[in-house]
């Protein structure tokens, strides 16, 4: 894995195709290279996304300026993308503020890296930690690991850089924290928001979910509106890419690695999970807050395209 974080692997993608069209740019090479790139990360939907938008911005051109054209559309993305993510954390923190007005210090809980190492600027679930601590709130961020691939890990180097105080903790330790009470409310980020508002995002996520849930915290989801994919009737839908068992096999470090499990011992290890709509306290988004994801008014926001729609 070279390329990890749904809205950079969407704009990778982009770049991508821009590239595939400088060896070839005929209707068939294009078809091909949009089919090629999109069927390597199949849960991500920002890939589909990206990928549909070039395509679509170049393909009523001629093939000379196919491979121009798409460069311009994949550095738009990107340029989009980081506003986005920056209206994201505005909004996010407005949250925050309604916490900190009632409790003081605000303890949040993240999973993966959801921050500027898997988008193109800011990230989506750390734009609002980044922005808070700017304006002077007072905040800790548990960080939990996020095996087997520690992408947690980059998300304690990227607070840490921010000089955002954060405790690095084990995937099974979240619910015991949030049970005694040291959490004030969870946010992630997502891969795929489908039509009827579940959430697919890094395995383990759900788990955090159903602990906020059962401790009456907020769970929130920060993700650009790319991520929502309408045509995806629930998370039933959202294919879930497995990854090499190795990943669980092996221990992998700087210097080596180790093989800690028999190599014929089978593995199972889905890279995303589906959180039901209905755990879901609060979908932030660059448009707005959809608060509760109830079908009926998620579906309704969808339809309309309306960002009045929202909160």
């Amino acid at each position: 894995m070279q390329v990890r974080g749904a809205p950079l692997i969407g704009a990778i993608g982009a770049f991508g195709l821009a590239l595939a069209l400088r060896e070839a740019a005929s209707d068939a090479a294009l078809a091909e290279a949009v089919h090629t790139l999109g069927a390597t990360r199949p849960t991500a939907v920002n890939l589909a996304w990206a990928l549909q938008r070039v395509a679509t911005r170049v393909r009523p051109l001629p093939p000379a300026a196919r491979a121009a054209a798409a460069w311009r559309e994949a550095r738009a993305i990107c340029d989009e993308d980081r506003a986005a993510n920056r209206r994201i954390g505005e909004r996010t923190v407005e949250l925050m503020q309604a916490i900190t007005r009632r409790s003081g210090r605000l303890n949040l809980m993240t999973h993966c890296n959801a921050g500027w190492l898997a988008t193109t600027g800011w990230g989506t679930a750390l734009a609002g930690i980044y922005l808070a601590r700017t304006a002077g709130i007072d905040l800790h961020v548990w960080v939990s690991e996020t095996r087997p691939r520690n992408q947690g890990l980059l998300t304690a180097w990227e607070l840490a850089g921010a000089g955002v105080p954060h405790t690095v903790i084990a995937d099974n330790a979240a619910g015991q924290l949030m049970h005694e009470g040291q959490v004030d409310a969870v946010i992630i980020g997502a891969d795929r928001v489908a039509a009827n508002g579940d959430v697919a995002n890094k395995i383990g996520s759900y788990l955090k979910a159903l602990a906020a849930r059962d401790n009456g915290l907020p769970f929130w989801v920060a993700a650009p509106w790319s991520t929502i994919d309408a045509g995806c009737a629930s998370g039933a839908s959202i294919p879930i890419e497995a990854r090499d068992g190795d990943e669980l096999r092996v221990v992998r470090g700087a210097t080596g690695c180790t093989l800690q499990l028999h190599r014929d011992s089978p593995v199972a290890n889905p890279a995303f999970d589906i959180t039901p709509a209905h755990l879901v306290t609060a979908l932030i988004t660059e448009r707005g807050v959809v608060d509760r994801l109830s079908e009926m008014h998620f579906a309704s926001a969808l339809k309309r395209n309306d960002p009045q729609n929202l909160k």
